[in-house]
């Protein structure tokens, strides 16, 4: 008889993981913490041990897991050049995790989401944006609704959809706003700096 293996130690990591999968697989309305012990394999109140605010602490890590982005952008690198990269970031992150996008776009960002915000703030001003925290508002924006127009057109939260799949336009609509976007900015940043 084999030997049994040792259950995988709970963290909240893990638990994070597994809450992404089902939110993803089935939607936030059938999160539960229950449905989440039971992919877990532990008891629902083991839970609470790395989640002592239940439910809503899980769903706010789950917002700021999905929000909470980094990009690599080079020493002399363009504002504009920043600011795509930041926003192909945050879309290719919600995208991976469609069923929290709904959290991603209400709940404030704390934590690690906040900190990235800040950090994309900085290097915009550090890359010549005049108004950069103005820009980083403008970009979320942009991002979270395109996202949303994307997930729309794959058929992702039609139960009547046959499978849903990627958006065939989607890469090439965002670009093509993203653009714009960053035109616009541009545009604002001289006006303002006039």
């Amino acid at each position: 008889m084999p030997a049994k293996r040792p259950p995988v130690p709970l963290s909240r990591e893990r638990i994070i993981d597994a809450a992404l999968h089902l939110a993803d697989a089935q939607g936030l309305r059938r999160l539960t913490m229950r449905r989440l012990g039971d992919a877990l394999e532990v008891e629902a109140m083991a839970i609470y041990h790395h989640m002592p605010g239940g439910k809503e602490a899980l769903l706010d890590a789950l917002a700021q897991h999905v929000t909470t982005v980094s990009v690599e952008a080079g020493e002399r690198a363009a504002w504009q050049d920043i600011a795509a990269l930041w926003c192909r970031a945050a879309r290719a992150a919600l995208l991976a995790h469609p069923g929290v996008l709904a959290l991603a776009m209400t709940k404030p960002p704390r934590g690690s989401a906040a900190a990235a915000i800040r950090e994309q703030t900085e290097q915009l001003r550090e890359a010549g944006l005049a108004a950069p925290a103005e820009a980083v508002r403008a970009m979320r924006a942009y991002v979270f609704g395109s996202v949303a127009v994307e997930l729309q057109h794959t058929g992702w939260a039609d139960p009547t959809a046959p499978e849903p799949g990627p958006d065939p336009d989607g890469e090439a609509a965002f670009e093509r706003g993203l653009s714009a976007l960053l035109t616009g900015l541009g545009a604002a940043d001289t006006t303002g700096a006039a």
